[in-house]
């Protein structure tokens, strides 16, 4: 039984536990797209899946992303995938390859591919072909605007990665395996920090 005025039998592994993710954990994830209920026309926006800053007048998705095996087996992390920026083509860029890398990840299409098929696979028609997607990706550290970090996604890994086929099969005790270099993960996006463009 719990009693809620002793506090002494909550184990720091506990309080870990809801802690901040460690940079360059890859694992399986399921992303949802949460609707902002923007639609723009000229840019081929439809579905009310678009959020618009009120602030900045970015324009991107609002995911979230929800870890489904291994340590880390439920959380969620959240992330915004840009679409468009006044401030430059930067925001665009690096939300149009995540997903890409994203659809590569989750179709098992190696980056290489350029035959008719793998680009018919990174064609969608409307973002709700995104939504729900299932892919393995690493998670890192950034900061938010405040200075407190926080983890987020914006890296998707395809299957030229060596454990790339572990992670998209069944659960294994290497489901979140810890990669000690990012430079051998393929398509490893820019890592600015997105709140510069959003």
């Amino acid at each position: 039984m719990t009693y809620w005025n002793d506090f002494n039998n909550t184990t720091e592994e506990q309080l870990s536990s809801y802690g901040i993710i460690p940079s360059g954990t890859i694992a399986k994830v399921r992303m949802t797209i949460k609707p902002g209920g923007y639609n723009d026309e000229a840019l081929a926006l439809d579905g009310g899946y678009a959020t618009k800053s009120m602030v900045t007048g970015a324009i991107y998705l609002d995911a979230e992303f929800i870890i489904l095996e291994g340590q880390y087996a439920k959380r969620k992390v959240w992330s915004l995938i840009g679409l468009q920026s006044s401030k430059g083509p930067e925001w665009t860029n690096m939300g149009r390859h995540f997903i890409k890398s994203m659809l590569n990840s989750a179709k098992g299409i190696s980056p290489k591919d350029i035959s008719e098929s793998a680009a018919e696979a990174r064609t969608i028609n409307s973002f709700s072909a995104i939504d729900g997607t299932e892919f393995v990706a690493r998670i890192d550290i950034t900061s938010d605007k405040n200075g407190s970090q926080k983890n987020e996604i914006r890296t998707a890994i395809t299957g030229d990665h060596k454990d790339y086929a572990v992670i998209m099969g069944k659960v294994s005790a290497q489901a979140n395996y810890q990669h000690p270099s990012t430079q051998s993960i393929n398509n490893n996006i820019n890592n600015s920090n997105r709140s510069n463009w959003a």
